[in-house]
């Protein structure tokens, strides 16, 4: 009876670690995935500053001029493009850790989903490095005229645009899933997963309508800014302050 007794006792000590072992474990995933949106939105941030100091819509040669007397602010911000990609590929992972013991298989794939996106936005980013490139290599500028020059890096500059919104397409998808991941949690405020499905709408509809429309209204993108801009600052505070419990596991 007494051995009975410890072997349950035993049991009931190792399933308390293994249990207080899963909750550390999920609390630093929601640390972590806190960090990596926190970089994703530094990064933005900060190439945004950058695009619109030297970018100048349907001036090219404006553009072109800007981008070589500033050749290492424009290569700053492939930098921070590079720092937005760590940051979601840091936050990809650390997600599906957090919400695995909500629905392991949908956390799985809203992980794919941003690893997607980071691939294709990763690959992008030669655009921006052939752009700086052709402007500031000697032998380039020898062989082509600069009105050519010029129509080149806006050819680059609009292949880097579209291949973010293509990013984004598969984007919208993992925050989708992840707004049901919040929604269905039961420990995560459920107007934090409304916020992020409607904010995957706003991603869908912006990268669509910039791929199939020659002259998208970015006026129905902006309709989507502020509920995409609360429901990532939201998730951010909630992962870093609160964390969470993990609950039952889920096939």
């Amino acid at each position: 009876m007494n051995s009975n007794r410890k072997t349950a006792l035993n049991k009931l000590g190792g399933n308390e670690m293994t249990n207080r072992i899963a909750d550390t474990s999920q609390l630093q995933a929601a640390k972590v995935a806190g960090l990596g949106l926190l970089i994703t939105l530094i990064g933005v941030i900060f190439t945004s500053v950058v695009s619109n100091r030297l970018i100048v819509p349907g001036d090219a040669a404006t553009t072109a001029k800007n981008i070589m007397a500033f050749e290492g602010l424009f290569r700053a911000g492939i930098v921070g493009w590079l720092i937005v990609l760590m940051g979601d590929t840091i936050r990809a992972w650390a997600l599906y850790v957090f919400f695995k013991p909500v629905h392991k298989s949908l956390s799985l794939l809203a992980g794919w989903f941003m690893l997607i996106h980071v691939a294709i936005f990763g690959i992008t980013q030669l655009n921006l490095v052939s752009a700086s490139l052709l402007l500031n290599s000697a032998d380039y500028l020898i062989v082509f005229e600069p009105n050519q020059v010029y129509s080149l890096v806006s050819l680059l500059l609009d292949g880097h645009n579209y291949g973010f919104q293509i990013g984004l397409f598969f984007f919208s998808f993992h925050v989708f899933l992840l707004g049901y991941l919040v929604f269905k949690s039961g420990y995560i405020p459920r107007i934090l997963g409304v916020l992020l499905i409607v904010a995957a709408l706003g991603y869908l509809i912006g990268s669509s309508g910039e791929i199939l429309l020659p002259n998208y209204p970015e006026i129905i993108t902006k309709i989507f800014v502020l509920p995409m801009t609360i429901a990532e600052l939201a998730l951010i505070v909630w992962l870093f302050f609160k964390g969470g419990k993990t609950p039952e596991m889920k096939s």
